[in-house]
C-alpha cells in the first residue's frame, strides 16, 4: 500500500524528469504485479480451504484484454497460429466484478483452444457488450478456431490432466451465474461461447444517466498512516468528491461532532481497519451510536473483506473498499454503495410522458394480470394483454412497428417462459424487436435470476408484488432512453 501511495504521489510531482516518472510508473506497475500475485497466493490457499468467493471490484474490460491478449499472442506465437480480439461496440469499457477470475477463465479456454488447434490456424475472440441496464451489463465472448481444431474431450471440461483448465474454466464461469457453450464449426473448427452479467461501472455512462451528483458529497477518510490517508483523498479530490482527513479514532469522532453541530455531516466516513489504539471497528461502532442515520461508514481493508465481515458487522458495517483507492473505480464503489443504502446522492433520470402509450403484458396468473393493468390504465396506459410467452410473441410479431412502448414480462409462464419469450422478441428482424424496453417481473429476487433475464435481453428486474411508483418511473425511464437512442441525442 505504501508503495502504490508513494508511487501516485510522486508521480503528481510536475517537476519529475521523464527518466524518473518511467522508473516511477515501472515501480507503480510492479507493485501492481506483486499485489496480484500476493491475491493469487491468498485465492489459492482459500480455494484449496474451500473457501473460494468471487471477488467483486471496478475493472478495465480493456486492461483486461490487452493482458489477457498479451499472454495468448506469445503462446499462439510459439505455434505460429494467427490471433486476433475485437471489441464490438465498445462504448463502456468499466466493470464491477471479479475480473482476475474472468480473465483466469478465458485464458485456460483460449490456452485448451491454442492447444487443440493444428498449423496453420487462425483463432479470433469477439467480445460484446449485448444488453445493459443500469448496473447490469451482459458481455459474450465468442472464441473461433478456423484451423484443424479437434473437438476432443479437452473442451468438455470433465477429464484431468491437460483438459483440468477448461474444468476450471466451466467452474468459475458457472460461480459468476454465466454460461460457456461449445459447437463444432462447419468445415472444421470450434467456437466457445462464454456469457457472463457484471455490474456495468462506466462512470461516463452514470454521469450521462444522472446517478451520482458528485458536488452533494462529502467525505471523511480515517487512516493511522498519512502517505495512504493523503492517497486517498487526493484519489477523491481527482474524482470529484470533497474529502477530509485524518489519521485516528478520537480526530475522527471530533470531526463528526463538528459536522454533526454544522447540520452537515459526512455523507461517507472511509474507516481503516487495522489502526493502533482506538481500531477501525471501535470507531466505526462509536460512529454507529451516536450519528446511526447521518453518516455510512466504509470499512477500508488491505485483507480479503472475508475475513473481518463478521467484525464489521458487529460494529454495523456491511460495506467496504479494498485499498489502495483508485481513481478508475472509486466513484462506481461508492455509487454501489449508496444505491444499496437508498442514499439521496443521485440525480433523478428523465423519463418519458406516459399518457396514451400501449403496453404488452405477458402474465400468466390472471389476479396479477389485473392488477398490473389497473396500475398502468391509472395513469391512461392501455395494455394488451398475453397469457403466456408464446401469445405474447405472437402479439409483438403481429403488431404495427412501433405500437408497443414497452413489455413487461412475467419469467416464469407455461407453454413459453419470459426468458425465452424475450429472447424470441429480440431475434426478430424488425427495428422495434431491438430497442423496446422489456422488464422483467419475477417473486424470486435472487442475483441469479436478474443476471439471466439481462441475458435473455431484458433491460429490467421487478420483483412481485410490484409497487405502482416503481413501475412507471422505471417504465417512463426506460423509454425516454429507447426514444433518445432512436433520434441520436
Amino acid at each position: 500500500n505504501a508503495i502504490i501511495g508513494l508511487e501516485t504521489l510522486a508521480l503528481k510531482n510536475p517537476a519529475l524528469d521523464a527518466k524518473a516518472r518511467e522508473s516511477f510508473e515501472k515501480i507503480g506497475d510492479s507493485a501492481q504485479n506483486l499485489l496480484s500475485l500476493i491475491n493469487e497466493i491468498l485465492e489459492m490457499s482459500r480455494f484449496e480451504s474451500g473457501r473460494e468467493t468471487l471477488h467483486k471490484a471496478a475493472f478495465s474490460l480493456s486492461d483486461l484484454l490487452e493482458q489477457l491478449n498479451t499472454q495468448v499472442m506469445e503462446q499462439c506465437s510459439e505455434k505460429h497460429l494467427s490471433y486476433e480480439c475485437n471489441v464490438l461496440h465498445p462504448k463502456e469499457d468499466s466493470y464491477i466484478g471479479d475480473d482476475r477470475k474472468l480473465r483466469e477463465a478465458l485464458l485456460h479456454i483460449l490456452g485448451t483452444v491454442i492447444k487443440e488447434t493444428e498449423e496453420p490456424g487462425d483463432i479470433s475472440m469477439i467480445v460484446e457488450n449485448t444488453n445493459v441496464y443500469e448496473e447490469q451489463a451482459c458481455l459474450r465472448f465468442c472464441i473461433k478456431t478456423t484451423g484443424n481444431a479437434g473437438t476432443s474431450d479437452a473442451f468438455s471440461g470433465e477429464h484431468t490432466g491437460g483438459e483440468l483448465g477448461m474444468a476450471i474454466a466451466k467452474r468459475i464461469i458457472e460461480m459468476m451465474n454465466g454460461s460457456i457453450c461449445l459447437k463444432s464449426m462447419h468445415g472444421g473448427g470450434t467456437e466457445v461461447t462464454v456469457m457472463v452479467t457484471l455490474r456495468s461501472g462506466d462512470r461516463k455512462e452514470q454521469q450521462n444517466s444522472g446517478e451520482m451528483d458528485l458536488q452533494a458529497l462529502l467525505i471523511l477518510v480515517v487512516d493511522d498512516n498519512p502517505i495512504e490517508a493523503e492517497h486517498a483523498r487526493m484519489v477523491l479530490e481527482e474524482a470529484g468528491i470533497r474529502a477530509e482527513i485524518c489519521t485516528n479514532g478520537q480526530e475522527a469522532l471530533r470531526k463528526m461532532e463538528v459536522q454533526h453541530t454544522r447540520k452537515q455531516p459526512y455523507t461517507f466516513v472511509l474507516m481503516d481497519w487495522s489502526m493502533p489504539g482506538m481500531n477501525g471497528r471501535e470507531v466505526s461502532a462509536e460512529i454507529r451510536r451516536l450519528y446511526e442515520n447521518e453518516s455510512i461508514v466504509v470499512a477500508m481493508t488491505a485483507y480479503s473483506w472475508d475475513d473481518i465481515r463478521e467484525e464489521a458487522h458487529a460494529a454495523g458495517v456491511d460495506a467496504y473498499l479494498e485499498k489502495p483507492l483508485f481513481a478508475a473505480n472509486v466513484i462506481e464503489n461508492l455509487g454501489r454503495i449508496a444505491q444499496r443504502y437508498g442514499m439521496a446522492v443521485f440525480k433523478e433520470k428523465k423519463r418519458a410522458r406516459m399518457e396514451g402509450r400501449r403496453i404488452l403484458l405477458a402474465e400468466d396468473v390472471e389476479i396479477n394480470a389485473e392488477i398490473l393493468m389497473d396500475i398502468l390504465e391509472m395513469e391512461n396506459i392501455k395494455v394488451d394483454h398475453a397469457e403466456n410467452g408464446r401469445v405474447a410473441v405472437e402479439l409483438f410479431e403481429n403488431s404495427t412497428e412501433g405500437i408497443y412502448s414497452a413489455i413487461l414480462m412475467d419469467v416464469r409462464m407455461p407453454e413459453m417462459d419470459g426468458l425465452e419469450a424475450a429472447k424470441a422478441i429480440r431475434a426478430m428482424e424488425r427495428a422495434d424487436a431491438k430497442r423496446i424496453p422489456i422488464i422483467a417481473l419475477t417473486a424470486n429476487a435472487f442475483d441469479e435470476d436478474v443476471q439471466l433475464s439481462i441475458q435473455a435481453g431484458m433491460n429490467a428486474h421487478l420483483n412481485k408484488p410490484v409497487e405502482a411508483e416503481r413501475l412507471i418511473r422505471i417504465l417512463g425511464e426506460l423509454i425516454y432512453e429507447a426514444e433518445e437512442t432512436l433520434t441520436g441525442r
